[in-house]
């Protein structure tokens, strides 16, 4: 509790001393606005002349024992309270206003759960409670209004930015400039089975963790046998003239290719019920 028994010695040594439990009770209060960064500015409802900001409560805040009236500002400026107590039997009843927003908090206590009222000239010994009564404080009149932020807070620091480390410039055939070159699965290239081997046969399909190849569908473009040449005077009573299709021009020939070309075929993957005759 930094600061609050200077505060209480201070309002204690005061002319009009502390004379009564409430004045003890909103003491507390007062000490719990200033640790959240709010200053009071004076008494009453309406501002006084040449009022400024304090950490001491002001002069006459207890000249009413039944009712306390004092104004606050928050450190950045941003909210501007009016506190008023009211002491109804043996409770103090808190009402808090934000001026800005008009946001109201309310908090009631009981005096006598915090305030021991035979020693209010002892300060080791006059609170009681206190971490219950920090607590109520704090989340029934303070918390609900928003505490406000010192100034630095405002300023978000730049978050530094993430470096890629880079080789040394002496690196033999070292090119800041030149794109990695992209290889498949981590660089390796896949290993594709020999088409003679009877086992590869549906390996994945029958162990997909395992790390086999081959599936169940056959792939004619990599079967392992050669792929014969399309001859584009195919179908055509004569041979086409040299020249006539460009050597590596893309061309579809004039007829069939071949006896058994390796190539696709419409027949490998049939559509599903391609032989019902009702679809």
């Amino acid at each position: 509790m930094a600061g609050l028994e200077l505060l209480y010695a201070s309002q204690a040594a005061a002319a009009a001393g502390l004379s009564c439990p409430q004045d003890a009770l909103l003491c507390f209060v007062h000490w719990q606005l200033v640790t959240h960064r709010y200053r009071a500015l004076g008494t009453g409802d309406q501002p006084g002349p040449n009022e400024r900001k304090s950490e001491m409560l002001p002069a006459g805040w207890n000249a009413d024992k039944d009712l306390y009236t004092l104004r606050y500002k928050s450190t950045d400026d941003r909210h501007e309270l009016l506190l008023k107590a009211i002491m109804v039997d043996s409770s103090m009843i808190l009402n808090v206003m934000d001026c800005g927003s008009k946001q109201v908090a309310d908090l009631t206590l009981t005096v006598a759960d915090y305030i021991d009222p035979e020693h209010l000239d002892d300060f080791h010994r006059v609170y009681k409670n206190v971490d219950e009564l920090e607590t109520r404080v704090v989340t029934g009149i303070i918390s609900p209004l928003g505490a406000p932020q010192e100034k630095s807070d405002t300023k978000k620091e730049p978050k530094p930015e993430k470096k890629v480390p880079l080789p040394p410039a002496s690196t033999p055939d070292y090119d800041p400039l030149r794109i990695p070159p992209r290889q498949p699965h981590g660089g390796r290239q896949p290993s594709w089975p020999g088409p003679l081997d009877p086992f590869a046969v549906g390996g994945e399909d029958l162990d997909p963790f395992g790390g086999r190849r081959g599936g169940m569908i056959a792939d004619p473009l990599r079967s392992g046998y050669r792929r014969p040449l399309i001859d584009p005077s195919s179908g055509l009573p004569n041979r086409l003239p040299p020249g006539a299709v460009p050597p590596g021009a893309r061309f579809d020939p004039f007829g069939p290719v071949g006896g058994n070309p390796a190539g696709p075929d419409p027949d490998h993957l049939p559509p599903p019920g391609y032989d019902d005759m009702f679809m």
